[in-house]
């Protein structure tokens, strides 16, 4: 896959199903209070008690979904990071019940496979599913030496946002619950890391998943 970096416009459209699955997540872990906070601070209040339908549609902005990740880190201070995979993990989950053919993962027949293929064919999903769902989505999945590599060139969670270290803590945690999900194991037996990241000028969001 080439490693030319997407070039998303500031303005570019996003899918409702996806955001759903984002207020979701945030629901579960921050209550309806904390999420009706974070929407006001990001300038989404349009979405307090009116949230996206769940559907393929592009009501909503990419920058929004990147606004409403940087208001929850602003919104929980130090805890911030691990809020976020909180959410991430959450939003998985949901998307399990609600979204599992927006999530690429209706019909994948896992129990049959080693563990390690398991593991890879949710990965392939989560990117079909993406790759589906937004025009400019590009996603790549590597096993490389024991280490699964999942690079996404058009991440939306630090769209349009600037940092001097990774900021995709929701993706790690979506990761981290996929891996839950292929293996049935506790998501404290993975490492998942971000070694590259677009807020801090990388040309995509590059995340190494380990088993501990």
């Amino acid at each position: 896959m080439s490693m030319t970096p997407v070039e998303i416009p500031e303005d570019a459209p996003y899918v409702n199903a996806l955001l759903l699955q984002m207020l979701r997540g945030v629901e579960e872990v921050l209550g309806t209070h904390g999420l009706n906070a974070v929407l006001r601070s990001s300038g989404l209040e349009r979405f307090i008690g009116n949230p996206p339908p769940n559907n393929l549609e592009h009501d909503v902005l990419a920058r929004e979904y990147a606004s409403l990740n940087a208001a929850i880190e602003d919104f929980t201070g130090r805890a911030g990071k691990g809020m976020l995979q909180r959410i991430g993990r959450a939003s998985f989950r949901w998307g399990i019940k609600e979204q599992a053919a927006v999530m690429g993962l209706a019909g994948i027949a896992l129990k049959a496979l080693p563990q390690r293929l398991r593991m890879r064919a949710i990965l392939l999903g989560l990117r079909k599913g993406l790759m589906d769902v937004v025009d400019y989505g590009l996603v790549d999945v590597q096993d490389k030496d024991g280490v699964l590599v999942y690079t996404d060139y058009a991440c939306t969670i630090c769209h349009t946002r600037h940092s001097d270290k990774p900021a995709c803590h929701l993706y790690v945690g979506t990761l981290g619950e996929a891996m839950v999900f292929a293996t049935g194991k506790d998501f404290r037996d993975f490492d998942i890391s971000e070694t590259h990241c677009k807020a801090m000028g990388d040309g995509f969001c590059r995340f190494e998943i380990r088993e501990r």
